[in-house]
């Protein structure tokens, strides 16, 4: 009886804990911040990158020394670059245990899609269009980064991004904000879980802030210059999402926005996400950025760089050691004021805390838990699954695809085929190079036919060995395009596995031509002219043009940079043994130059050649190619087919305060199962600032058996409606609205209500 009466006291006492835990955080960090020098609180501002082997002897290099002497000093807040369980203890010690307040430092990593076992890259896993996925491959990564000795990861990046020949497209969910704001949010749940103090998590980082997608000519590094309209219903929506989805740091960009570097952007670092966002962690610059600002024409030197990044709400310096080296000039000239820094400061310690290091500085330090879990079966496991799930099947005519298991001669050729680097794409340092299974392997893995194998052509001349190497593109050698040739003829089917090496696309990786690099499209032309049963794998890391591959391959495979299973997981959809359902999550342009290319444009006043434009060439348009993509945005086949109902609304309007519900029935009618992602879009006909002719607003993945119906329900409210207008508000305004359900962003499926 009395634990009965006990019960509810014993509930009352938890749920008062966790009440208490946010507050318990921040008189820990006050009470600490009280007893801190001035000079240790600015070491707390400071990150620095990997300098030495810590589980050596002392370094001997001048610059060395000092940066050894400052870790053990507690001059250095954050380190990143240092992995394995052995490094970080050995530089954790020297922090902890000779510093006089024993501050641990928070190691960052860049863990982009997976840590020593790779997944898709964040482009591919969004095409999967799974929420589910997306975050279970955050957590995957986060796990295995974690038994590693590393709290942090430069993820996500939500970067919008319209244009492909921006090498950064490879990073982010692609060009749209709602799909974007979803994929950040899962991303976020992923790595840092339902509790940073585990640890099997790490804090994670939304970047970069802000427009850097938007980079003029898809240049990386580049400037920006865009309205307020596009920055806050575009670019800004995601990083909401990630704040809302409690996201610990944000990574400011390397671009200037409206004249701005965003690194000194008080504008998007003080006024949005400190103020009206109440954003509670910290913000770090990105390497070198607060530097680079002389290079922009905005900061005179190092110290007026310091001084504007502060003012600017950037509290932690990557890589530029102008913090460490001027602050405390600054503040005694009046040019920063010590509430700036004790803001920093107080942000960074926070972070340290939730994630436990105060309690424990050696928590994540297990070299029994790093041997067990790097590479382990469940995380093996869950990037098979995800590659399964973002493979984009573009093309399939006379179902060529899935193929026999038995009895047929195959081809296999291309100089992605038995590539074992490039499947792991850019951004896998902690990777092994040459680990992902290859499409020649796994599909000999089938012993029921025949392959025969022809690289055909190098696509490089050189492997880089390194993450910051340059990969050199054979011009030079196509002596192998024969042999191949002889090859093709002789098969039933040939599959040619071609597109970008893994570091052709990244960082840096910026392409004013989107085709295939090097010999590989006279390599597909002449296997065509042998043998039309030609099934292209795509390997790649942004959308690439693919006009002559649509109007004369039979079949095109969407199938990215896949991570250390991608060949498996190719293989499956080959086979057959995976029906595939991605959906594209960029517009894949018919030309460069179309591009910036996204669905979500607008109307303009002279939309198209109807109506009193008929027949004239006043209107927007191209001379020499058409407006529309190749492949649009929500675009993926299967190897069964669906049907789509027209759309039934519960009422056809609506007015504050209520909501209507719009469905459809989605019915499999092909051999069988399958997964289609039935999507939403909306169009506002007429408001107080244009709108674009759609907006996605809602999508459902739906698995269905042969003959199986389903009915898909979406919501429609006020808030669904919402657009950031020319008085810089969110409003929604009354009005008509069409809303159009399908299969991808060009469905004509439609229907309209009123909004009262």
């Amino acid at each position: 009886e009395i634990m009965k009466n006990l019960i509810p006291f014993i509930a009352y006492l938890i749920v008062l804990s966790c009440q208490n835990s946010k507050s318990d955080v921040d008189l820990k960090v006050k009470n600490l911040l009280s007893q801190m020098t001035l000079e240790e609180k600015i070491g707390q501002m400071n990150q620095y990158n990997g300098f030495y082997d810590a589980t050596g002897p002392a370094p001997d290099g001048e610059d060395q020394k000092i940066k050894y002497e400052n870790v053990k000093n507690g001059l250095v807040g954050s380190m990143l670059n240092v992995r394995g369980v052995d490094e970080v203890r050995a530089f954790q010690k020297l922090a902890v245990e000779n510093s006089r307040l024993g501050i641990p430092i928070i190691f960052g990593f860049d863990v982009i899609h997976g840590y020593k076992t790779v997944f898709p890259i964040p482009l591919a896993e969004s095409a999967s269009w799974d929420l589910d996925i997306i975050e279970m491959s955050a957590k995957m990564s986060a796990k295995e980064a974690s038994a590693a000795g590393l709290n942090w990861t430069f993820a996500p990046m939500v970067d919008i991004s319209r244009d492909a020949r921006w090498g950064r497209v490879m990073e982010g969910a692609g060009e749209d904000p709602y799909l974007g704001s979803l994929i950040a949010a899962a991303r976020v749940k992923g790595f840092q879980g339902s509790d940073l103090s585990s640890y099997e998590t790490i804090a994670s980082t939304a970047k970069h802030f802000a427009a850097y997608g938007f980079s003029e000519s898809g240049r990386d590094y580049n400037t920006v210059d865009i309205g307020m309209n596009t920055l806050h219903n575009i670019v800004l929506p995601p990083f909401k999402a990630t704040v809302d989805a409690g996201v610990k740091t944000f990574m400011n960009s390397f671009n200037d926005l409206n004249g701005i570097p965003a690194t000194a952007d008080k504008y998007l670092q003080r006024e949005i996400l400190k103020g009206d966002w109440n954003f509670d962690g910290f913000v770090v610059s990105d390497w070198g950025s607060l530097r680079e600002m002389i290079d922009h024409g905005f900061a005179r030197d190092r110290k007026h760089a310091g001084e504007l990044a502060l003012n600017g709400g950037s509290d932690m310096d990557m890589e530029s050691y102008i913090y460490i080296d001027h602050i405390k000039e600054l503040l005694d000239e009046g040019k920063v004021k010590i509430s700036q820094i004790d803001d920093a400061v107080r942000r960074i310690l926070k972070v340290k805390y939730e994630l436990g290091l105060f309690d424990d500085p050696y928590k994540y330090l297990d070299n029994e838990r790093e041997k067990n879990i790097t590479g382990s079966k469940e995380i093996l496991d869950a990037t098979l699954e995800v590659a399964n799930h973002s493979i984009v099947l573009l093309k399939n005519e006379g179902n060529i695809l899935p193929l026999k298991k038995n009895d047929q001669k195959i081809a296999i050729i291309g100089p992605l085929a038995d590539d074992k680097n490039s499947p792991l794409g850019n951004w896998r340092t902690a990777a092994e190079n040459n680990s992902a299974v290859s499409v020649l392997e796994a599909m000999r893995e089938y012993k029921g036919n025949k392959i025969s194998h022809a690289k055909g052509v190098k696509l490089v001349n050189k492997i880089p060995a390194g993450f910051h190497e340059e990969v050199s593109i054979n011009e030079t050698d196509k002596t192998g395009i024969l042999n191949a040739k002889k090859i093709a003829k002789d098969a039933d089917v040939v599959i040619m596995v071609l597109g970008e090496y893994g570091f052709q696309s990244g960082e840096g990786r910026s392409r004013t031509n989107l085709d295939l690099p090097g010999f590989q499209q006279e390599l597909l032309e002449e296997g065509y002219k042998v043998n039309k049963n030609i099934v292209l794998v795509l390997m790649n890391g942004r959308p690439l043009i693919l006009n002559w591959h649509n109007e004369n391959l039979p079949a095109i495979v969407e199938a990215w940079h896949l991570g250390s299973l991608s060949g498996t997981a190719i293989s499956n959809v080959l086979y057959g043994d995976f029906n595939p359902g991605g959906k594209l999550p960029m517009s894949f342009p018919r030309s460069v130059g179309q591009l910036p290319l996204y669905y979500n444009y607008k109307s303009t006043g002279r939309p198209g050649a109807d109506g009193e434009d008929a027949g004239s060439v006043f209107w927007s348009h191209y001379q020499d190619e058409l407006n529309s993509p190749l492949y649009p945005f929500g675009y993926g086949l299967s190897y069964t087919t669906f049907s789509i109902s027209e759309i039934s609304l519960s009422s056809d309007e609506f007015s504050n305060g209520e909501s209507i519900n719009a469905s459809v029935s989605v019915s499999n009618t092909g051999n069988i199962k399958g997964r289609e992602v039935i999507q939403l879009y909306i169009q506002d006909k007429f408001a107080s600032a244009t709108r674009p002719v759609r907006e996605l607003k809602g999508f459902e993945t739906v698995d269905l058996e042969p003959g199986e119906s389903k009915t898909v329900e979406f919501i429609i409210n006020e808030k669904l409606l919402e657009f950031y207008n020319g008085d810089n508000k969110w409003v929604t305004e009354p009005g008509e609205f069409n809303v159009f359900i399908g299969n991808s962003s060009q469905t004509t499926n439609s229907t309209s209500f009123n909004f009262r």
